[in-house]
């Protein structure tokens, strides 16, 4: 039977990561910060300077209820309900991608077209494909006043998620959710079209780390049989809603660099740098298409 937790600051977090240790968690004394401070509502400055400030027992109990899901494997992001990305604070729900560090890398490379498109157009249109979370459409938003998103996801509880956050963020006027497989319900044309596809081969699902693969929505992982298929599907497709010198941005697995640049060579683009992620790995590609 796992010990009663105590009712104050300072012993409450010791015990909290003591018991992430013995779980095996990979960073314990990050994620017993996280938690006990999400449900405490009190900072790393309050339990240094206060450790024997009392805590209610109602939100002990929570706490002990977070951290046996954390000991389970749940990750801490999923049970707070909330992950940053790009300084943004993001509500995740079942049906999202939990956004990560290495794909603000998409929304660093595209900034600066964001932003010329913005200045001479007057407006940047976006186009997010499996928009999740709405993070990257979101990212962008914030940094660029001037544009304005639509979001496109297959799930509605994504789409959900999504346009909550772009309510809380103070985004909601210039983000549009749009319920559509890839684009079968989009219309218009778009400056940007980004994307941070499912790009696992459906054989390596099994494979992945269990916080992913336990978590994180299929849908938003299986990219087919050789994890290809979603940049097939944009590579088509795009052109009907590209403006002309658009771009096109996708997030690629580490090892998928060639095929994918393959895959849009074929289809009538030219590849831009790729940009790379925070362990040094391709992780964003950007395309250009062919002028006739």
């Amino acid at each position: 039977m796992v010990d009663q937790l105590p009712d104050t600051l300072g012993p409450l977090l010791r015990e909290a990561r003591e018991r992430l240790v013995v779980a095996g968690v990979v960073d314990p004394v990050l994620d017993a910060r996280l938690i006990v401070e999400h449900f405490s509502g009190t900072t790393r400055t309050q339990a240094i300077a206060d450790p024997e400030r009392k805590v209610d027992a109602g939100v002990v109990a929570e706490i002990d209820t977070a951290l046996r899901r954390r000991a389970g494997g749940e990750p801490v992001h999923r049970i707070l309900g909330y992950r940053e990305f790009y300084g943004l604070r993001l509500s995740l729900s079942p049906e999202t991608l939990e956004p990560r560090p290495d794909t603000e890398t998409l929304v660093e490379a595209m900034l600066p077209f964001v932003r010329a498109v913005a200045v001479r157009e007057g407006e940047c249109r976006i186009l997010d494909l499996g928009t999740g979370t709405g993070a990257i459409a979101l990212a962008l938003l914030s940094a660029v006043p001037a544009a304005i998103a639509t979001g496109v996801d297959l799930s509605a509880g994504a789409l959900a998620t999504a346009t909550r956050n772009a309510g809380q963020l103070g985004l909601a006027g210039r983000f549009t959710a749009l319920q559509s497989d890839w684009f079968e319900k989009v219309s218009g044309r778009y400056h940007v079209i980004a994307a941070n596809p499912p790009y696992i081969p459906s054989e390596d699902i099994g494979n992945l780390q269990d916080e992913v693969r336990n978590f994180d929505p299929r849908l938003a992982l299986d990219g087919g049989a050789d994890g290809l298929n979603p940049y097939r599907i944009i590579a088509a497709e795009a052109a009907r809603f590209l403006e002309t010198e658009g771009r096109i941005a996708v997030e690629i697995g580490h090892t998928q660099h060639d095929e994918v640049c393959e895959i849009f060579a074929a289809a009538g683009y030219v590849a831009g740098s790729a940009f790379r992620d925070l362990g040094g790995n391709d992780r964003v590609i950007v395309f250009e298409r062919i002028k006739p």
